[in-house]
């Protein structure tokens, strides 16, 4: 059986907050050494525990509308099915993707800049696999609050201390140029890269790529250098929350709420279409999921028309920034 013991939860939650610091400043955190940091991460990450290192790119703030497609199939074989995740996967656009179990089969959320774009490429997708979808919406985001993972502290950690960051439309877009956009391209999904490998990938110097990243980070283009971790691992999966209100004034304390919650990693408290709140939750078994939907309704009795749910039964893709090919 997999042991997973408090260090390593610590350790994990420091590499979430800045995957980029070093082991010295992490075993300061923890209590441990350096050389035990370095082997307790290599541990992890031979064992599965973590995936990966990514970085939190505010698209948003560098000219991006968020689309998302929820997609139901209709008589679709494994074999289509897995063209059309491949369809999704290989268009650089692509933020997140995901198999879902529940009122819908796949969900994308698609980094957009021109909306005319957009529409060629969801013409393309319906005239190629329309048949094979029984239904389908598209929203717009307009603001993700993303939230620290408490829940790897357990009891443990300070409640008044959750909130992480706000992906927002909101103000100007950032003006970055063509290195700036390469350094981004580069750390999308290698966030622990060191400045010296960047600086040769990017023909410059390790102190021009350091300047580059703060840079970046002031910009709020930057939100921060994360983990990837295998929930599963950890007995714990992903659901996402739908929640359609009947008092919208109540949105707000709802949300409030649900930051008090350590199992809930993000908000998308600002949509346009589908439903009024959407959050994500990890848990443990669906009796788990159904009482905590049940605690929401009896916190806010007459706020909340309709909830719905859906597991993700497996992520296909992930990354904050449309691909540089």
């Amino acid at each position: 059986m997999l042991k997973i013991d408090l260090k390593d939860r610590k350790i994990l939650y420091q590499l979430d907050l800045n995957c980029r610091q070093s082991n010295n400043q992490i075993g300061r955190k923890v209590g441990l050494s350096k050389e035990v940091v370095n082997y307790r991460i290599k541990r992890l990450q031979d064992l599965g525990v973590i995936k990966c290192f990514w970085t939190s790119i505010n698209s948003l703030k560098l000219g991006y509308y968020a689309f998302r497609i929820y997609i139901n199939f209709l008589d679709v074989s494994p074999e289509t099915k897995e063209k059309i995740i491949n369809y999704f996967k290989n268009y650089k656009n692509i933020w997140t993707l995901q198999s879902a179990k529940g009122p819908i089969d796949l969900s994308a959320v698609l980094w957009v800049d021109d909306v005319y774009k957009f529409n060629q490429f969801w013409n393309k997708t319906l005239d190629t696999y329309g048949n094979y979808f029984e239904k389908y919406s598209v929203s717009i985001l307009t603001q993700v609050n993303c939230l620290k993972r408490s829940y790897l502290l357990k009891d443990g950690y300070d409640k008044t201390d959750r909130e992480f960051y706000t992906i927002s439309c909101v103000g100007e877009p950032a003006k970055i140029d063509k290195l700036d956009y390469q350094l981004l391209n580069e750390i999308a999904d290698n966030a622990r890269i060191s400045l010296l490998k960047l600086a040769e990938k990017l023909n410059s110097s390790s102190q021009t790529i350091n300047y580059r990243i703060k840079s970046l980070i002031k910009k709020d283009v930057i939100l921060a250098f994360r983990v990837d971790i295998d929930l599963s691992m950890l007995n714990l999966q992903n659901c996402m929350i739908d929640i359609y209100l009947k008092d919208h004034t109540k949105g707000n304390k709802i949300e409030e709420y649900l930051k008090g919650n350590p199992y809930v990693g993000y908000i998308m408290d600002m949509t346009i279409g589908w439903c009024d709140l959407n959050f994500e939750l990890l848990v443990k078994d669906f009796n788990s999921l159904t009482k905590i939907i049940d605690e929401i309704d009896k916190r806010f009795p007459g706020a909340i028309r309709k909830t719905n749910f859906w597991m993700a039964r497996e992520i296909h893709k992930e990354r904050w920034l449309p691909e540089l090919f």
